[in-house]
């Protein structure tokens, strides 16, 4: 008679066994050094593909694009010029907390968690190739770093989750066959038990090759993430920058008179030119377009009777090349904001350009385009007919900076950026505003972007404290084409007084306004308000930026000690 056995119960593995909170605990840092291989791979791949194609500036170019206006007005007037470096953060902030569930979730069930990697590099892949300038290598990054993420997955998560071994029959005689079936079915079950369950208790774990394996993973992640960045350098073009030399321009700009700057004698207010390191910047490109000067030409379609493109040594070789003082100003500033600078600036008259391409009087827009896509939709009536609208590829002195627009970006004065200072220029497209809409009026901006005339203290700071008695009031004001004929400061309840002005020099440019005033000991309000040459007195009125800028008068609050 055949005595039946029972099969005896798994022993777990020597090495230590974690508990539910510590193998959780180990699975979501998994999911995250997971994640940091799968960014390493994808720099490695973008490095060779292009910048733009990593998938963090993919997905941060995509939310940009996706991202309601208040939102976006919001990060700019919360982050100001650093907004794209907030973004950033915030992106991988995102894939962190993305990437610890992902490694939670793989503890239990390695499928899930490949595929939340895998949905990962398909996000950074879709949003890859929909760029504007996106092309099917763009998803190679985003694909190649998910497959390396889940490699990285799943051998990090072998040591958490070692399958229980089966101790041998103790007679050291083989089972029959009833017997090894019945107790295959007792380890298979308890193995899903041990897979499903929260604890796991039943599962050894090996603490020393996880730790191991984690080490491995971050070598990796820093070689390929590394790797990368050494080799988008290829891309850089600063040295090609560098050896540019600017033409020398046929029309000069006008000349300073003597005191123009009243900067020099006026602690805390502008200076009349702004330097490029402090040059406002407001885009939407998280990584700038690279453009070899070599390689850049500047293609004109449409409505020309007899289109042409450029080289950008053939814009360098022209006849007519001007120097112009322009001040340029952003539609996303607020009142008393300071997303507004001067430059002198070296280029190629605009419509001179439009004019020889035979511009035909039936286009009403000039759809811009960008190297890296971005459309800006500006007047072609501006474009004709304001003197100093130009093709710009010099800034003080300079051939103009990466971030600037190098190597040419469009400037038409009196209009704000965003329906007329391209950057990165490769296109300009003769056209209609109702045949088509440019980004920012697809965005339900204004059409057109005249800039509203503007004044701004500078000078005291507001809400500090400065000892009571004589203190100039100063600052600086702009209605660009227009010009600036007078400056109003009004403390407390007081009758305005008359500002004293910069020297004028020209219209496009804004002028310092100065004013001394003894201020008694205690708390004030300063206001100011700005008459344009053409007798327009700036509104009162406040005005949101969106959508067709800002407006009101500036007003702070200082106190007198």
């Amino acid at each position: 008679m055949t005595t039946s056995m029972q099969a005896p119960a798994p022993t777990p593995d020597a090495s230590p066994t974690g508990g539910a909170r510590g193998r959780t605990a180990l699975a979501a840092l998994a999911g995250l050094l997971a994640a940091a291989v799968a960014l390493g791979v994808a720099e490695l791949i973008a490095g060779v593909v292009g910048v733009a194609s990593s998938p963090v500036i993919a997905v941060g170019d995509a939310a940009i694009t996706l991202t309601p206006e208040p939102v976006k007005a919001f990060a700019i007037r919360t982050f100001g010029e650093n907004d794209k470096i907030a973004l950033v953060v915030g992106t991988l902030v995102i894939i962190a907390v993305y990437a610890l569930v992902v490694g939670v979730v793989g503890l239990r069930n390695r499928r899930l968690g490949a595929l939340g990697i895998a949905l990962f590099g398909l996000v950074g892949a879709v949003a890859a190739v929909t760029r504007p300038a996106g092309g099917p290598l763009d998803m190679l990054p985003s694909l190649l770093g998910a497959g390396g993420g889940v490699l990285a997955l799943f051998a990090l998560l072998a040591p958490l989750a070692v399958a229980p071994r089966t101790v041998a029959s103790p007679s050291g005689v083989a089972p029959s066959e009833g017997e090894a079936a019945h107790a295959d079915q007792r380890v298979v079950e308890r193995l899903r038990e041990v897979l499903g369950s929260g604890d796991r208790k039943g599962a050894a774990l090996d603490r020393r090759r996880f730790f191991l394996t984690s080490g491995v993973a971050i070598g990796a992640a820093a070689v390929t993430g590394g790797g990368g960045r050494l080799l988008q350098r290829r891309f850089d073009i600063a040295g090609d920058r560098a050896a540019l030399d600017l033409p020398t321009p046929t029309s000069r700009a006008a000349a300073l008179p003597a005191g123009a700057d009243l900067a020099a004698d006026v602690d805390g207010l502008t200076p009349l030119f702004t330097d490029n390191r402090e040059f406002y910047r407001v885009d939407t490109a998280i990584s700038v377009p690279r453009i070899r000067p070599a390689d850049y030409r500047l293609e004109m379609a449409g409505m020309f009777d007899s289109p042409r493109s450029y080289t950008l040594a053939e814009l360098f070789e022209r006849d007519d090349i001007i120097e112009r003082d322009i001040t340029l100003t952003c539609v996303s500033n607020e009142v008393g904001g300071g997303l507004a600078g001067t430059a002198r600036w070296i280029g190629v008259p605009l419509g001179a350009l439009l004019e020889e391409n035979g511009i035909r009087s039936g286009s009403d827009q000039l759809l811009c385009r960008s190297e890296d896509g971005m459309t800006i939709g500006a007047p072609t009536r501006n474009a004709l007919e304001v003197e100093d609208a130009m093709l710009a590829f010099g800034m003080n002195g300079e051939p103009l900076p990466v971030e600037h627009g190098f190597p040419v970006r469009m400037l038409i004065p009196g209009l704000y950026g965003y329906v007329s200072a391209c950057k990165w220029l490769v296109r300009i497209e003769a056209t209609t505003f109702d045949a088509v809409d440019a980004y920012w009026t697809e965005r339900d901006w204004a059409a057109e972007g005249p800039i509203k005339i503007a004044s701004r203290i500078d000078t005291p700071a507001p809400l500090r404290e400065f000892p009571a008695g004589r203190r100039a009031i100063a600052g600086v004001a702009w209605a660009q084409t227009r010009g600036i004929a007078k400056v109003e400061v009004r403390v407390d309840e007081e009758d305005w007084a008359e500002a004293e002005l910069s020297p004028e020099v020209d219209a496009d440019l804004w002028r310092q306004w100065v004013l001394p005033y003894d201020f008694p000991a205690g708390r004030h309000s300063i206001t100011v308000r700005a008459t344009g040459a053409d007798g327009e007195v700036q509104t009162e009125d406040r005005a949101a930026p969106f959508p067709a800028g800002s407006s009101g008068w500036h007003s702070i609050q200082v106190v007198a000690g």
